[in-house]
């Protein structure tokens, strides 16, 4: 008889996690918003990761957003998010209360299974003696546990979860091949068992924090062609002639994963007295973007001799990335918010963006289409997220003859600076 497996955490991780499970065993969607669960109920997605196919064919799955009806499970899949707090520092206390949470829920000969990232050693170190103290039951010898990273990109539709290759890994050789079975039940791309958890876990920090390095020198770069007057893009499209150049771009590095995860690996080398210099170095640089964006677009500003103060500008984009709706940890905010600071009214544009989110969040007035967009013309256009649906719109009719157009991604077909 099939396991039947408990997903804790339904966003970007774990509802397509639980989709896939859901068509092959009896799984329990589970999550602490009810009304995340009353919207997955009726088959709608707000992340706009699932459609409705996908929910029709999995039929084995069910949501729940009350603990209790987890209690028959074998296994547990935790995949809670794991920010940074106000200072950068790593926020585990969702992985440590989900953790408090099914702990009693555990009976013998179960598994917990971590996919949410963090630093090398949490696993062990953090959740487990937490998953001891609530069950009443040891480790390893009533219940077992495995860590497998996820691998998600959102709104990625060429690389899905089954596409990906996904690293297991098992706190026994037992558990840690019925994990690896487990996955590879539903990863066509196939499963890597690493040797351990702590392998399994470092892996997926430097996966992320390898991009954010490369990003932030391509960023470094920019900065240098910006002070010579050399044009970046055509330094990189010249570059890139060579087979092995590798071909990042430069700009804002937000979101939830490439701009977090470093801070993982930083929180826990200087608990071992490590300074990482490498790892540090590029996470000041892509933390700094923000504000050399906003001061290069208000030096183009004031060159094309517009009055800074109350200067119209108008910014495509507000989510962390192209084609997808997710505005945590979005970077577009802090450049919006400087600005401001330097008097500049700021109108957001983005066809994806959830309009309350941004509004409640960030107290900015968001516009869906161009129709809606109040009829004006802008002192300056910001391109910094390049949305597939901003490529056939013509912005021309929101522009005066002199207006600035600073474009982050190449993304706008007029003449402008480039990143």
């Amino acid at each position: 008889m099939a396991k039947t497996i408990a997903i804790i955490g339904l966003g970007y991780v774990g509802l397509p996690l639980a989709i896939e499970f859901g068509k092959h065993y009896p799984t329990l969607g589970f999550d602490i918003d009810h009304r995340r669960i009353l919207e997955l109920q009726s088959h709608i997605d707000k992340t706009h990761q699932i459609i409705e196919q996908d929910f029709k064919d999995s039929h084995h799955l069910s949501f729940h957003s009350d603990l209790e009806n987890l209690k028959d499970a074998q296994i547990y899949i935790i995949t809670v998010p794991t920010p940074l707090d106000q200072f950068k520092n790593p926020d585990i206390s969702y992985l440590q209360n989900a953790s408090k949470s099914i702990a009693p829920l555990l009976k013998q000969g179960d598994i917990v299974i971590y996919e949410s990232t963090t630093y090398p050693t949490c696993t062990r170190l953090d959740c487990i003696p937490i998953l001891e103290q609530y069950s009443h039951l040891k480790f390893n010898i009533d219940f077992f546990v495995g860590y497998s990273p996820e691998r998600v990109s959102p709104n990625d539709h060429a690389h899905k979860l089954t596409q990906i290759q996904k690293i297991t890994s098992g706190s026994t050789q037992e558990s840690a091949q019925e994990i690896d079975t487990l996955y590879s039940s539903i990863i066509t791309a196939g499963t890597y068992l690493a040797p351990s958890i702590e392998i399994a876990e470092m892996a997926k920090a430097i996966e992320n924090a390898q991009r954010d390095l490369n990003i932030a020198f391509v960023n470094e770069v920019a900065i240098l062609c910006d002070a010579l007057k050399i044009p970046t893009h055509e330094v990189l499209k010249a570059a890139s002639t060579k087979w092995n150049f590798l071909p990042f771009s430069p700009g804002l590095v937000g979101g939830h994963c490439i701009s977090v995860d470093p801070y993982y690996l930083t929180h826990k080398a200087q608990e071992l007295g490590i300074h990482t210099r490498v790892i540090s170095a590029g996470r000041l640089v892509n933390d700094a973007m923000p504000h050399f964006i906003a001061h290069k677009l208000i030096k183009l500003i004031s060159q094309a001799h517009i009055p800074l103060f109350d200067a119209r500008i108008l910014i495509l984009g507000a989510t962390f990335k192209e084609n997808c709706n997710d505005i945590r940890n979005s970077k577009i905010f802090e450049v919006a918010q400087e600005l401001q600071e330097f008097g500049c009214k700021v109108t957001l544009l983005d066809p994806l963006a959830d309009k309350d989110e941004v509004q409640s969040k960030h107290n900015l007035t968001l516009f869906h289409t161009l129709e809606e967009l109040p009829r004006i013309s802008f002192d300056a256009l910001l391109g910094a997220v390049a949305h597939d649906a901003f490529t056939p719109m013509d912005f021309t009719p929101f522009l005066h003859q002199n207006s600035v157009i600073y474009d982050l991604k190449g993304m706008l077909k007029s003449s402008h600076a480039r990143l």
